[in-house]
């Protein structure tokens, strides 16, 4: 069954202090907060709802960067398998080669396509890895793709890049062209639906976003986003998006992304963060947050060469158009940029007085809910 309750009203008008230990489970009572990290991350489920993980399908990987994966203490990470512009046949070939990195490296990683399988990884080690799409060239306007690529083990798709695509829009898609979801994007969700594919958010529009929400039956996602009260952006959801994704038994999880704060020559900071992560948490609820970093699962690499890489990466997006507004800073928070990013969340959501339970269900309890409901079994 599907939970929509959520827990809105606990909160009140503003998310101080007295407001967030109203959050479920026990209080510290004076207990050390890195014991309870420990014990969150021993015990509990750890999905990050968006990393970009180390693949190579030529040899296994060497053994500091197998010790970086793992020091992320992640029970399971989904996985944006190809970038926009990747067609048919090389969505294809990419994703063999995630097959066998995997199978190269089982200390590693294990591919996942159930909530069971990844809880038996509590613990054991590997990080599974949850693949997903968030264009749509692939599948070349052609919903009966949905279930070819579902098959595969791909389990969350979406229905559009920062631009149009047949489904529906994007959130660079100006507002005079805004279609909101097509009659292609009902047939894509119904496809979703009947090979047990969850549906992501992230990259629509608003009107697409809520129509959406409106016709898919499951228990819809919003996987690395941020919150547009806090600072105004394409990518960044409105709290109606927020709430109507909420509403329907749903997660919205919050990214490391440049785009949490306005331009400017910095970094954004952890409290830059929380700032949406609160946010998000008295608009929807402890039911209905999560960790969608959208960075890189091992750090970002802040060397010349790198930032040089990255620079260019950034003028082809632009000559291509499918750039946001503010793109240009790399994807990482100031105390943030590292394997075990999850632990710093952790640690700064019991700072805040969020009690334990509900930072249990922030930490992964919340997307391992809604994966179950949209997958089955």
């Amino acid at each position: 069954m599907i939970e929509t309750m959520n827990r809105r009203g606990l909160l009140g008008a503003a998310l101080g202090l007295s407001a967030a230990t109203a959050l479920g489970g026990r209080a510290l009572a004076g207990e050390d907060p890195a014991a309870v990290v420990e014990r969150l991350f021993r015990t509990g489920l750890i999905i990050d709802g968006n990393l970009a993980a180390p693949i190579d399908d030529s040899a296994p990987l060497p053994k500091e960067l197998a010790d970086k994966v793992l020091s992320s203490a992640l029970t399971a990470a989904k996985v944006t398998v190809v970038g926009p512009g990747t067609g048919y046949d090389d969505t294809k070939t990419i994703l063999a080669a995630y097959q066998k990195c995997a199978e190269m490296n089982p200390t590693v990683y294990r591919n996942v396509r159930t909530v069971t399988e990844i809880e038996a990884l509590r613990g054991e080690g590997p990080v599974g890895l949850i693949w997903s799409f968030e264009t749509t060239e692939m599948l070349d306007g052609q919903p009966e793709r949905i279930g070819e690529f579902a098959a595969l083990g791909v389990k969350v798709m979406q229905l559009s890049y920062n631009t149009a695509s047949p489904f529906g829009g994007g959130v660079m898609t100006p507002a005079a062209e805004a279609t909101g979801l097509t009659e292609l994007g009902r047939q894509a969700i119904a496809s979703m639906e009947a090979n047990h594919v969850a549906l992501d958010l992230s990259h629509s529009d608003e009107r697409t976003a809520l129509d959406a929400v409106a016709v898919y039956k499951r228990p819809p996602l919003l996987t690395h986003t941020g919150a547009a009260a806090v600072h105004p952006h394409p990518r960044n959801k409105s709290d109606r998006a927020i709430r109507a994704v909420a509403d329907k038994g749903g997660v919205v999880g919050i990214y490391d992304l440049s785009f949490i704060t306005p331009l400017r020559p910095s970094q954004p900071t952890v409290d830059d963060y929380m700032a949406h992560l609160m946010h998000v948490l008295k608009v929807a609820g402890e039911d209905h947050v999560g960790v969608g970093s959208d960075a890189v699962l091992t750090g970002w690499d802040t060397s010349p060469e790198s930032m040089k890489r990255w620079d260019e990466q950034n003028e082809d997006r632009r000559k291509r158009g499918v750039a946001a507004p503010e793109e240009g800073r790399p994807p990482y928070v100031e105390g943030m940029n590292r394997p075990d990013r999850m632990k710093v969340v952790a640690a700064e959501l019991l700072k805040r007085g969020v009690r334990e339970r509900a930072v249990a269900k922030i930490m992964g309890g919340n997307f391992a809910r809604v994966f179950r409901d949209c997958w089955g079994g």
